[in-house]
């Protein structure tokens, strides 16, 4: 008996080994995903450091700034003005007074978790702005629906609405932009993930995440009780999630594209019913609460 539990144990240690072998042939080994991610980051501050105070910002977002090259992945960028600003209140103006800045106020009182109103606290000459304006209750708003649809005529005109992104191919490559608003201020609702204590991530990443901001994309909850669907923004946490992917070990970063591998190939082949039922979102979200779950005390 004990010889066969022993044989066992071998043959299953030799399944592991090859199946790490083989994820790491299609995923990338642990210095392939971290030459990925220095790239595509260096680029990025390269691009931040020549760029005047209107430019677009640009953020790669998604599977490849994770550091996955999956066949058939898109690719995903984020798009903002560095001359507009979110708050959470008023008194973080003080930090925008010499900055010439467009300030935006964000105004959550009425809408669900994740989701706000963008209030524009100052004058701005930016037309896409002002025609995405809409009065309520003696204030101007940044409607969603009119800030996306601009947005899409403008910039690439063959392209269609996929959420709050604008989607389509170029030179036979599939791309989805966001078009949004940047804030350099951790949401106050969500402050008690930053004070909790943490076992993974380490609190140099958790203050990385708080010192990094947050972003807003146009689209609101098709749920929300007051009816500001076509008003609201969603809250994007995807600067935060590209921080938590680095910051997990690389048999964590491989099950996590094991699957989306699973999603690919297996999922999303089935019936148009079941093929919706989960996306790559689902399966990053719960591979953050497993390890997080999971991890050894600090």
């Amino acid at each position: 008996m004990d010889v066969l539990l022993c044989t066992s144990g071998t043959g299953f240690q030799h399944l592991c080994e090859s199946v790490f072998v083989r994820l790491c042939q299609i995923v990338g080994t642990s210095i392939q995903v971290a030459i990925r991610r220095e790239t595509v980051d260096i680029t990025e501050i390269v691009r931040r450091q020549s760029a005047d105070n209107d430019d677009f910002i640009a953020m790669e977002s998604g599977s490849k700034r994770e550091g996955f090259r999956l066949e058939g992945s898109d690719t995903d960028f984020m798009f903002w003005k560095n001359d507009k600003k979110v708050i959470w209140n008023v008194s973080q103006s003080e930090y925008y007074y010499t900055a010439n800045k467009t300030l935006i106020l964000s105004d959550s009182s009425e809408s669900p978790p994740g989701f706000t109103l963008l209030e524009l606290l100052t004058p701005t000459t930016d037309e896409t702005i002002e025609s995405a304006c809409v009065p309520m209750n003696g204030r101007l708003y940044i409607a969603s629906s009119l800030f996306r649809k601009s947005m899409l005529l403008n910039v690439f005109p063959d392209s269609t609405e996929h959420g709050p992104c604008e989607s389509g191919e170029i030179s036979g490559a599939q791309y989805d932009c966001a078009y949004c608003f940047s804030c350099d201020f951790w949401p106050p609702n969500a402050s008690s993930w930053i004070g909790r204590s943490h076992s993974w991530p380490d609190n140099e990443v958790v203050n990385s995440i708080a010192r990094s901001g947050c972003h807003f994309v146009p689209i609101g909850n098709p749920l929300g009780i007051h009816g500001h669907e076509h008003e609201e923004w969603r809250i994007s946490f995807s600067l935060a999630e590209h921080k938590l992917v680095h910051a997990m070990n690389h048999c964590q970063f491989l099950t996590y594209g094991l699957l989306k591998i699973f999603l690919k190939e297996v999922i999303d082949k089935q019936s148009k019913e079941t093929n919706k039922l989960l996306c790559s979102y689902h399966m990053k979200t719960v591979i953050f609460w497993v390890i997080q779950q999971n991890a050894v005390p600090l």
